[in-house]
């Protein structure tokens, strides 16, 4: 599906027609140029390619400073592929008009890591209550792993503390609530994954 790349900028909060307090979370939407243009011919599928936020060439490798002089366009920091795109051509510019008021997106971006997290934070386990009677040191334990001599092992997917966050995460409809195109912003109800200024990506 076409989209576009973004930056998260935060988030904040609109009054709705009816009077409600809308939170939502501003996403500086493009300029995107089209870098390159897949087709079935060529590459085995149809795509194009978006190029977002300028880069200096000293800080762009040989192989991507041809790739972006054969476009005809200036040195990209970020890179994504979409389909659904039609007519376009390397060099070709596409900013938040693609996307219309009242619509609906899914934004695609990297979750804020946590580091190692426990089940009480990472899985929502209740703990055990009451540290009384004999009680130590297990409030947030996870209990029982396992089971007795069979099937003696603990079964993959066991819910467990570990790695929390810094994984992709996909937000699917989400409502646009505003479009600021002299600004290149776009306003979306509720929360997308990330932290400020990260990138996301916007998929119509």
């Amino acid at each position: 599906m076409p989209g576009l790349l973004g930056k998260k900028i935060g988030m904040t909060s609109v009054f709705s027609a009816e009077g409600k307090n809308l939170p939502c979370t501003v996403i500086e939407v493009g300029p995107c140029v089209v870098t390159q243009v897949k087709t079935a011919e060529t590459d085995g599928y149809e795509a194009v390619q978006l190029g977002f936020v300028d880069q200096k060439d000293k800080h762009t490798t040989k192989p991507l400073a041809g790739h972006f002089k054969k476009a005809g366009v200036t040195a990209k920091r970020h890179l994504a592929e979409f389909k659904g795109f039609e007519g376009c051509k390397p060099g070709d510019v596409l900013n938040v008009d693609l996307f219309e008021e009242n619509g609906f997106i899914d934004v695609v971006g990297t979750s804020k890591g946590k580091g190692f997290q426990g089940v009480v934070k990472r899985h929502g386990f209740g703990g055990v209550g009451q540290a009384t009677l004999g009680q130590h040191n297990r409030l947030r334990a996870p209990g029982s792993i396992g089971a007795c001599s069979y099937p003696a092992k603990v079964f993959k997917g066991t819910r467990m503390g570990g790695q929390m966050g810094n994984v992709r995460v996909t937000v699917q409809n989400l409502q646009i609530i505003k479009v600021i195109a002299e600004h290149n912003l776009l306003l979306v109800k509720g929360s997308v994954p990330g932290s400020k200024g990260s990138i996301v990506l916007i998929e119509k």
